[in-house]
């Protein structure tokens, strides 16, 4: 097959058979759909440099695509990624479409179906890659398939022209310098997946917390509602309910929970607020979407230590409005000693038979005092 392909000497009527035949040589085999009416222009020029076969198209406006009948007659495992020189490339691979300018590159699977639509003259670089020569797991690279990478900057900034001179240049390399560059080019092409994929996961990572953010503050908007669940909560947010139990997996609590706490958090607020109209506590808590009030006490005394009608009682007295949960904690005073007693008739005080050398007696009865409540309720 010569180097050079092009319609410059075929005759009009024959031009689009050709071209069909000429792609198909020189990268897949593709079905083509010419859009315009005038007398198809096309060259194409093709090398091998090492593994890579690399490709510079200039033609007039047509339409490719690539379907599974295609991908039979060629099965080889092949990723191309191009160079937009001129004019404009749509690619639709995978369920994505995007749009190629000049100075960008995208990227594409020939074993999978695709499209390239060129609405108007145009020119591109196109190197085909052998797959093994790719050491990227499968769902990192079908995560650049059918997108479009911005050369401005990171490795995509490296790669564009290195990729534009080894396409330009590649009639003039030794073998072992083809062999080099081809290692080279798919080294850095692997880096820019990688790359793609880190931002990739950040940008979902910054999605997934947008998305609690959303979902804390509807159900804090919506606590007075007793239908409020994890599947109305799912719903008002348009995701499924096994998603959102998904995105809580990391936020340390499940969303039944957190509307439970939440709700806890309301009532005791409003229970420490004393008034003399103060609402009752089934007041409060039906406000707050507990419907069953002997319900409600379980759960506060579950969260709180007390039953909600001793909490507020005892939080009033004391003049504490934290509506915090409360941790009681046992604090043991400090030995307290009695007296030296006096030596019996043997000589020997009584303490000594505790092990106490110095006749220093602890109180027993002390050892068990707990401070009260009302000191010992401690903010975690």
């Amino acid at each position: 097959m010569s180097p050079v392909l092009t319609t410059a000497s075929v005759p009009d009527e024959h031009r689009l058979t050709y071209w069909r035949q000429a792609v198909e040589q020189a990268l897949v085999p593709v079905s083509i759909t010419l859009r315009g009416r005038h007398p198809f222009e096309g060259r194409i020029v093709t090398h091998r440099v090492g593994v890579l076969r690399v490709t510079a198209v200039e033609a007039d406006a047509y339409r490719v695509r690539r379907t599974a009948a295609h991908i039979t007659r060629t099965p080889e495992p092949l990723v191309a990624i191009a160079l937009q020189m001129s004019g404009t490339t749509v690619l639709a691979q995978d369920g994505r479409q995007v749009v190629a300018n000049p100075g960008d590159l995208f990227v594409w699977d020939t074993t999978r179906p695709y499209s390239l639509d060129f609405p108007e003259r145009f020119s591109t670089r196109v190197v085909h890659m052998p797959r093994h020569m790719l050491v990227l797991p499968d769902e990192d690279l079908r995560g650049v398939t059918g997108t479009v990478f911005n050369t401005d900057q990171g490795c995509a900034a490296v790669l564009m022209p290195l990729l534009a001179t080894v396409v330009a240049s590649a009639h003039a390399f030794s073998p072992a310098a083809a062999s080099g560059l081809a290692n080279g080019l798919t080294d850095v092409f692997a880096a820019l997946v990688a790359e793609r994929t880190e931002d990739t996961a950040t940008e979902a990572g910054n999605t997934r917390n947008h998305l609690v953010q959303r979902v804390r503050d509807h159900i804090d908007e919506n606590l007075a509602d007793p239908a409020l669940s994890p599947e109305s909560v799912a719903k008002a947010n348009h995701i499924s309910v096994r998603y959102l139990h998904r995105l809580f997996e990391g936020e340390g609590v499940t969303v039944s929970r957190l509307i439970q706490r939440r709700r806890l958090e309301e009532c005791a607020r409003e229970l420490t607020r004393g008034s003399r109209t103060a609402p009752t506590v089934s007041s409060i808590a039906q406000r707050w979407g507990f419907v069953n009030p002997t319900h409600f006490s379980r759960v506060f005394r579950g969260v709180y230590g007390l039953p909600p009608r001793e909490w507020r009682t005892m939080r009033l007295a004391t003049g504490d409005t934290d509506a915090r949960p409360a941790r009681t904690v046992l604090i043991r005073p400090p030995r307290l000693l009695e007296p030296p007693a006096q030596p019996t008739s043997a000589g020997r005080p009584p303490g000594r038979s505790h092990g106490y050398g110095s006749g220093l007696r602890p109180l027993a009865a002390l050892d068990s005092i707990a401070i009260g409540t009302d000191v010992t309720q401690l903010h975690t």
